[in-house]
């Protein structure tokens, strides 16, 4: 079954939420953007958060002694990285860690999608591109393109990593996008919201839709 990752937990009431339904992933953003939260919220909602829901650190250009001090002090358990980490940072992060490792990419062409792929990530993510936006943009990306990546990268004998699928997702859409792909997961916040504010009845209508598809 498709995994489901709910990001950007800002709120007690997020976590409240989340717990309730019960999705793989939740998110919390430490980022510059509207979702950012600080070390001690994110700790204090990781503390309420359910133990069967992993929880996700996203950065961008993070300082990699902050991301491995959030992994040893059980903050979060995944690391998801929307910036211009070098490889060598996320093998950092693995030899240091046992978390594991989200790289996104935001789709712009096939070309730029199989040049971001990366060797030491345990995980790949895809999601839109926008003009300076690192990602949560709540637009969708043309799935051909991921499919001409995935050829090419298969033509070239290089494993295609399971992975992620954010930008745009929700209640109307998830199920069709699942059947187009063989993503592992999908990454939905925009789309469970409400005048920006996570909304119970959209998650678990979208939890309904990726669980019964």
């Amino acid at each position: 079954m498709t995994k489901v990752k709910i990001c950007g937990l800002r709120t007690q009431e997020d976590v409240k939420i989340v717990n309730r339904y019960l999705p793989a992933y939740a998110g919390f953003v430490f980022a510059g953007t509207k979702r950012f939260v600080t070390d001690e919220q994110a700790l204090f909602m990781r503390q309420m958060l359910d133990q069967r829901i992993q929880a996700v650190g996203v950065f961008v250009n993070e300082p990699v002694k902050h991301v491995i001090q959030l992994c040893d002090t059980h903050v979060i358990n995944a690391v998801q990285l929307h910036g211009d980490e070098t490889e060598s940072y996320i093998r950092q992060l693995k030899e240091e860690t046992d978390t594991i490792v989200i790289k996104a990419v935001r789709v712009l062409c096939s070309e730029q999608v199989v040049e971001g792929m990366s060797d030491n990530a345990d995980f790949m993510l895809f999601d839109t591109y926008k003009k300076g936006i690192p990602g949560g943009t709540g637009e969708r990306f043309s799935i051909e393109i991921l499919q001409k990546s995935f050829t090419k990268l298969r033509e070239r004998n290089q494993t295609v990593k399971p992975y992620f699928l954010a930008g745009g997702l929700d209640c109307d859409n998830v199920a069709q996008i699942i059947r187009q792909t063989d993503c592992y997961a999908v990454d939905v916040s925009t789309g469970v919201e409400t005048g920006g504010v996570k909304d119970a009845e959209k998650i678990k209508r979208f939890l309904d839709c990726v669980r019964e598809d």
